[in-house]
């Protein structure tokens, strides 16, 4: 906790990492010493699964570790027919399969019904802040569609998706008086 209290890590990471042993957490200490950088999501849940698995050594953390600093993200998609990806059903799914952590973008989960139970999802890395009519997906300033804007209370960490300045400000604004 002192590494997510400090503002070295973020808490998704930390509670993925609560889930190893004491010596692999040790293990994992020393390797974060070394390499003067924390896991984020997707290495936390890799570092979970192989615990769970086999188990980690210090080889296998810092090779997870050094592997990269890129996140892989899966986002959920928007209401199409060829779409994969628009349920829970199909983002725990690919979650699954892939480890890979998951993205939410607002916008698309509106024009699904289901962007509650998107944002109920674990391993978010972050989110897609953008609204619609609930139809089409259409990246508009946050309040002049359809989004239910208190869900946005539920999230910790997003970008204003949107492709104009005076729009991403307005949106700011109404995030900023939530």
């Amino acid at each position: 906790l002192e590494y997510v209290d400090n503002g070295q890590m973020k808490m998704r990471p930390a509670v993925e990492l609560s889930y190893l042993n004491e010596i692999e957490q040790q293990d994992l200490v020393d390797a974060i010493s070394e390499c003067d950088a924390t896991p984020n999501l997707s290495q936390a849940c890799r570092l979970k699964k192989k615990s769970q698995g086999e188990g980690l050594t210090p080889e296998s953390i810092g090779e997870i570790m050094d592997n990269t600093n890129v996140e892989i993200s899966v986002e959920n998609m928007p209401v199409r027919g060829k779409f994969l990806g628009n349920t829970v059903e199909e983002i725990e799914m690919i979650q699954e399969a892939t480890g890979c952590s998951l993205t939410i973008d607002t916008g698309h989960g509106n024009t699904c019904g289901n962007l509650e139970e998107m944002l109920s999802l674990k391993n978010i890395s972050y989110c897609h802040l953008n609204d619609n009519d609930g139809v089409k997906d259409q990246h508009i300033t946050l309040g002049e569609g359809t989004l239910d804007l208190n869900l946005l209370k539920k999230i910790d960490t997003a970008i204003i998706e949107l492709n104009n300045f005076d729009n991403i400000l307005k949106s700011k604004e109404v995030i900023d008086n939530l």
